[in-house]
């Protein structure tokens, strides 16, 4: 198996490094600093198993994880966060909680190697955790072969693109691999409102709401921008805008 160790503390990979010694079947093949370098890693080695900070400079190992379309096998290891945690233990999904022991390491492994639908399950984590309101006040994307980070004042409105969901902002279209349901659970609700199957916009943004076919209607943003508002969506924009 193939293992990459994604960490900004170099004395908690040697940690790792060491703790895995006896499991000779496992070689750690990159070590990195970020999300950043860990992204890169991953593209290039096609690792089985990774272990991963949360808490990092740049992006966080859940916004990398986002960035990944098959994340390999997962162990997080992390400091005391109780929203995080509480999400591993709904999902069964591993964690180290800092400082941890070589006994606490081994029983983490064990678990691993037993673990079935790993990628399912880490997803599921990513789901929940997209609900914390330290995960909602900014969207990572990759562009090209960068990585772009998007504050969520930034965002206009987001469109549905078959797997994908577009983003749009002042500097151009970004595409997302996650789901409407994801945003639309994840975003403020007073903020960004869920008008269409389609659609979800950044409520401030409206200049003017005009009535169009049947029960619809078309919400005109400031940006010149005219996006299909449902007759479900336009009861929550009234609520909404208070109207």
């Amino acid at each position: 198996m193939k293992a990459i160790i994604i960490d900004d503390e170099p004395l908690a990979r040697v940690l790792v490094k060491e703790y895995l010694q006896p499991y000779t079947h496992i070689e750690v093949v990159q070590e990195c600093n970020d999300g950043f370098e860990g992204v890169k890693a991953i593209q290039q080695y096609q690792p089985d198993l990774i272990f991963l900070d949360i808490q990092m400079p740049k992006i966080t190992g859940f916004e990398m994880l986002e960035l990944i379309d098959n994340p390999p096998q997962v162990i997080f290891t992390t400091a005391f966060e109780e929203f995080a945690i509480k999400a591993f233990e709904t999902h069964a999904v591993d964690y180290l909680l800092k400082p941890f022991s070589k006994e606490r390491f081994d029983r983490a492994m064990q678990k691993l190697l037993q673990q079935k639908n790993a990628a399912e399950q880490t997803n599921a984590v990513l789901e929940t955790i997209a609900q914390s309101p330290v995960q909602n006040h900014r969207i990572v994307v990759k562009d090209g072969g960068k990585i772009k980070i998007i504050p969520i004042a930034q965002v206009q409105y987001l469109e549905a693109a078959d797997d994908y969901v577009k983003i749009h902002t002042a500097d151009g279209v970004f595409l997302k691999k996650k789901t409407m349901q994801f945003f639309e659970t994840g975003l403020q609700p007073q903020q960004f409102v869920r008008v269409h199957r389609s659609y979800i916009i950044n409520a401030s943004l409206i200049t003017r709401i005009d009535p169009y076919e049947k029960d619809s209607h078309l919400a005109l943003l400031n940006t010149g921008a005219k996006i299909p508002v449902s007759k479900a969506g336009y009861t929550k924009l009234k609520e909404v805008l208070g109207i």
